[in-house]
C-alpha cells in the first residue's frame, strides 16, 4: 500500500475567548503513515472512526499555568478526546478503545487513559456510544441515580437539556413520574425537548427563565449543564430540601465564570448541592448502565439525537458550534466509516 495520509488536528494556540478554527486548532494533513509496515513495539496500531466534541474540550485549552481542573493540552500536539477506533494491526490483544487522538491513525503501546473493549449492540451505529450509549448518557444516568433522590410528583428542571446529557436526564426525571422543565437556546431544540417528553420546554434566550419557574415551580432538582445566571434563578426558585447538580457550566467556558449571588439562600432552604463527575461513579454504575441503556436506546424506549460532521477537517467548526450552542444536539465527528 506504501505511505498514506495521516492527518492530525493539532491544538495550535490557548484561545482568549471562543476556539477559532485555523487558530487554535489546526488542521494537519501533511504527516504520513505506512500502516502495513509502521512499527509497533509491542502495542497496536488505531485507526480512528468516530470523535466525540464535548463541551469539556475548551477546559483544555488553557496554559498550564492556569491549573486547569483537566490536563491542558499541549501545543503543537493533536488533541486528544472521547472516541472510537478499530484495531488494524495489533502486537497485543485486539481492543476497539473508546479514547483516542484526534489523528487518522495512531500507534499505542497499551490500553491507556481511559481504553476499554467496546461491546456494541449490532441495533447500534457507532456514534451513539460516544453519545447516549457512552460518557454523556452515563453521566446522566449515574449522576441522576446517585443524587437526584427523584420522588414521583416532583419538579425537575435541566437546562441545556436537548443536550446529550441532557437528553438522558428529561427521560430519566419523566420515567421518575416528575414534571420535567426544560431549557434550550432555539425553538427546534425546544420541540426535541417535548418529544422527549419534556412537560414544560423554553427557549432562555426569548423567554425569561425566572419567569418560568416562578409559575411552573418550585424546583425539587435542577440539573445544570450550563452555570452562570440560571444557577441563581434555579436556588431562588428551589423547593426548601431541593437538590442542585452541577454537571457543567459551559456559559463560562469562553466568556469567564459568573458567581453565585444568592448563596446564603442554599442554606436557609435548606438545599442540597453535589458536583456531577462520572469516573467516582464508574464502579457503582458502568456495569449497571452498559446493560440497561444501550437496549431501551435499541428499542426506542429511551431517545437520543446527533449532529454529525464528516471529516477530520471538521474538528475545529464543531467545537466551536458547541461552545457557541449552535449544534442541533450531540455533536459527533466521523473520521472513517467502519469498514
Amino acid at each position: 500500500m506504501g505511505r498514506i495520509q495521516n492527518a492530525r488536528v493539532l491544538f495550535n494556540s490557548v484561545p482568549e475567548s471562543y476556539p477559532v478554527p485555523g487558530e487554535t486548532t489546526v488542521y494537519d494533513p501533511s504527516q504520513t503513515i505506512d500502516i502495513e509496515a509502521e512499527p509497533l513495539n509491542g502495542g497496536f496500531l488505531l485507526k480512528t472512526l468516530v470523535l466525540s466534541i464535548d463541551p469539556y474540550l475548551r477546559n483544555r485549552m488553557q496554559k498550564p499555568e492556569e491549573k486547569p481542573n483537566l490536563p491542558p493540552f499541549q501545543i503543537g500536539a493533536p488533541l486528544e478526546g472521547i472516541g472510537i477506533g478499530v484495531v488494524l494491526r495489533s502486537e497485543s490483544a485486539g481492543v476497539e478503545p473508546d479514547f483516542t487522538v484526534h489523528q487518522e491513525y495512531a500507534v499505542y503501546p497499551e490500553l491507556v487513559g481511559g481504553m476499554q473493549i467496546l461491546q456494541k449492540l449490532p441495533e447500534l451505529p457507532l456514534t451513539v456510544y460516544v453519545n447516549a450509549a457512552g460518557i454523556p448518557g452515563l453521566t446522566a444516568y449515574a449522576g441522576w441515580k446517585e443524587y437526584s433522590e427523584a420522588k414521583p410528583g416532583e419538579i425537575a428542571f435541566v437546562t441545556s437539556g436537548a443536550g446529550a446529557v441532557g437528553t438522558i436526564v428529561i427521560q430519566l426525571a419523566k420515567q421518575a413520574g416528575m414534571k420535567v422543565i426544560a431549557s434550550a437556546g432555539s425553538e427546534e431544540k425546544v420541540k426535541f425537548m417535548e418529544s422527549i417528553g419534556a412537560d414544560v420546554a423554553f427557549n432562555y434566550k426569548t423567554n425569561d427563565t425566572r419567569a418560568v419557574l416562578e409559575k411552573e415551580g418550585p424546583i425539587d432538582v435542577f440539573w445544570d449543564n450550563v452555570g452562570g445566571d440560571v444557577v441563581d434563578a434555579a436556588i431562588e426558585f428551589a423547593a426548601v430540601g431541593g437538590r442542585l447538580l452541577e454537571c457543567g457550566s459551559i456559559s463560562g467556558y469562553n466568556a469567564g465564570h459568573l458567581g453565585v449571588k444568592n448563596f446564603s439562600i442554599i442554606g436557609s432552604k435548606p438545599l442540597h448541592v453535589h458536583g456531577i463527575l462520572v469516573l467516582p461513579l464508574l464502579p457503582k454504575y458502568l456495569a449497571e448502565f452498559c446493560t440497561t441503556i444501550p437496549p431501551k436506546l435499541a428499542s426506542g424506549e429511551i431517545k437520543y439525537a446527533e449532529d454529525i460532521s464528516r471529516g477530520l477537517d471538521k474538528v475545529g467548526d464543531r467545537i466551536l458550534a458547541v461552545q457557541k450552542g449552535t449544534s442541533k444536539a450531540k455533536a459527533v465527528v466521523v473520521v472513517a466509516e467502519e469498514a
